[in-house]
């Protein structure tokens, strides 16, 4: 082991999809939001909030629906060993949930998608790729080796439980 320690930097997210039958809600964000393309609610869990509390605060704050019974799905893990960073996402699935949805919500339009159509919406590859882990038995886990400096995925697995 190295006399010298660098600090580990660990951030906490979220993302929840929320699902009413056979549709689900997404947001298409706009690129100066970062992360463009149509996506599910999510954001930073802020301490000392749980993972499924800082989930439903921000399906609340994107969306105006309160979640309720959230499932967990899987998690992303991203790590940069140049950075010495680890990004993890927690992913939940929400089918009850009540309110109305924002007239001007912040992070993007709002719609309800087919299940079937959502794919072929503009997204992220990172979160086509991952879409229909959402609707299988199980839980999944996504672990990958990222670059950050050139934004390069030097490794990936996926694993299904």
């Amino acid at each position: 082991m190295s006399a010298v320690q660098t600090e580990l930097k660990v951030a906490l997210y979220t993302m929840c999809l929320v699902r009413d039958g056979d549709r689900l809600l997404l947001m298409n964000r706009p690129a100066e939001k970062g992360f463009p393309g149509w996506i599910a609610p999510g954001g930073k869990v802020d301490f000392p909030e749980s993972l499924t509390e800082g989930a439903a605060r921000e399906v609340l704050e994107e969306t105006g629906l309160t979640v309720r019974n959230l499932i967990y799905k899987g998690l992303d893990e991203f790590v940069d060993p140049e950075r010495n960073f680890r990004y993890m996402v927690f992913n939940y699935v929400a089918e009850e949930f009540e309110g109305e949805l924002l007239e001007n919500p912040p992070e993007g339009e709002l719609k309800w998608i087919p299940i079937n159509e959502a794919a072929t919406y503009p997204m992220q590859d990172w979160f086509k790729r991952r879409l229909s882990f959402f609707f299988e038995e199980g839980t999944f886990e996504v672990y990958a080796i990222y670059d950050q400096e050139t934004d390069t995925t030097l490794k990936e697995t996926v694993k299904r439980t």
